[in-house]
């Protein structure tokens, strides 16, 4: 199969058989073999009856219905998962995605051997509380990852199938699939513009608390794929670091006592200072030491990505 195309949504009933028939005609434009998977993410409305209507008209089109609303992350993983296509996209059901961006975005994966395309909208139709959020969590994933994208969070993406049977998308880990995949050793990684649309039905499922989750998953998925397999190296920094600010702040007060006749030495406000670098730094190497158990004892702790054997 050539493409598999995956399409999360929460209640878009008006807006999914028009995607549904405009696939359909890009797909049979260009001669390509494909499935469409619609991932119900526990949708209120007539959501998933509407997938099945199409799936009766449509044999490429299949659906998987959640019991109840998991998040756009889940719905992907489980998407992923079914997929038999060799370039897999994804792409928002509101229809602000233009499956016409589907051949060169199928292209750059085959052709061009990139692992990973992500769309970038360069020119946006959303309201500024969702465009400026937006640019500075964008902003923060650059510098944090390395990796030079305008747009991580755009729903339109293509990915080798490889990729996708890979990587593990998990609570907001969604838009740092691009993140993911690089620590995962899939490094071509490459940008297309794509058109924007206004968004027609419905309304937007953007909400602030996903900007604030989304910075705290940044910080976590940054913490586990540098430091997962070697937790000591990160606590234990730390610890001996401020074990040893504190140690040395005590040498001086000690050698000030004996030196210079320094007898109120614990009535300085430096003493206390010392005193808790040290037991923090104390603190911090103990919990490197734990991790660094819990870490050897996983039962994925020799679990590494094999790419090919001869």
């Amino acid at each position: 199969m050539d493409i598999s195309i995956v399409i999360p949504l929460l209640n878009e009933e008006e807006s999914i058989g028009e995607l549904a028939a405009w696939i359909h005609r890009v797909m049979k434009a260009h001669n390509f073999s494909y499935e469409v998977l619609f991932v119900d993410d526990g949708s209120k409305d007539k959501s998933w009856q509407v997938i099945q209507q199409l799936k009766a008209e449509n044999p490429n089109i299949k659906g998987i219905k959640f019991r109840r609303n998991y998040g756009k992350s889940a719905a992907l993983n489980v998407g992923f998962a079914a997929t038999h296509g060799n370039v897999v996209i994804t792409m928002d059901a509101d229809l602000q995605d233009s499956p016409d961006e589907i051949p060169e975005l199928y292209r750059l994966i085959t052709q061009d051997k990139f692992d990973l395309i992500s769309g970038w909208k360069a020119k946006r139709y959303d309201p500024p509380s969702k465009t400026i959020p937006t640019k500075l969590f964008n902003w923060a994933t650059r510098k944090m990852s390395g990796i030079e994208l305008h747009d991580f969070n755009c729903g339109l993406k293509a990915y080798r199938h490889e990729v996708i049977k890979t990587i593990e998308v998990y609570g907001e880990m969604h838009r740092y699939i691009p993140v993911i995949a690089k620590w995962a050793g899939f490094v071509k990684i490459g940008e297309k513009e794509v058109q924007h649309q206004e968004r027609k039905y419905g309304t937007s499922k953007f909400g602030l608390e996903r900007f604030v989750n989304g910075f705290l998953d940044l910080l976590s998925i940054t913490f586990v794929s540098r430091f997962g397999k070697k937790p000591m190296h990160f606590f234990g920094t730390l610890g001996l670091l401020s074990f040893t600010l504190g140690f040395g702040i005590a040498t001086y007060l000690a050698f000030a006592k004996f030196a210079f006749h320094e007898y109120r030495m614990t009535e300085r406000p430096l003493f206390y200072f010392g005193l808790l670098a040290m037991i923090i730094g104390s603190q911090l190497f103990t919990t490197g030491f734990l991790a660094e158990m819990v870490s050897r004892n996983s039962p994925d702790r020799n679990e590494y990505l094999v790419e090919d054997r001869v």
